[in-house]
């Protein structure tokens, strides 16, 4: 997990202090355990193999909701109802 979060944020971020790392550390690991897919989890999240969503082959688009995290560095996406 520490070379990921090098790669995918610390290394695209000016950090300002200690207070910054680790809030910024903070929100990435919540990002890194419930949303980041995972290749050795099926692409799931570790937090999502609890409650398995259902497939559709064809999202509605217009029920895709994006969240931009850390300054819009990540972005998660989720279905609303």
């Amino acid at each position: 997990m520490l070379g990921t979060i090098r790669r995918e944020c610390l290394d695209r971020m000016l950090i300002l202090g200690r207070h910054h790392f680790v809030a910024v550390l903070a929100e990435y690991v919540e990002h890194y355990n419930a949303h980041r897919p995972h290749s050795s989890l099926g692409q799931a999240a570790p937090s999502a193999l609890e409650s398995a969503p259902e497939h559709n082959t064809e999202p509605d688009l217009a029920k895709l909701r994006r969240a931009d995290r850390l300054g819009s560095l990540i972005h998660e996406y989720r279905m609303v109802a």
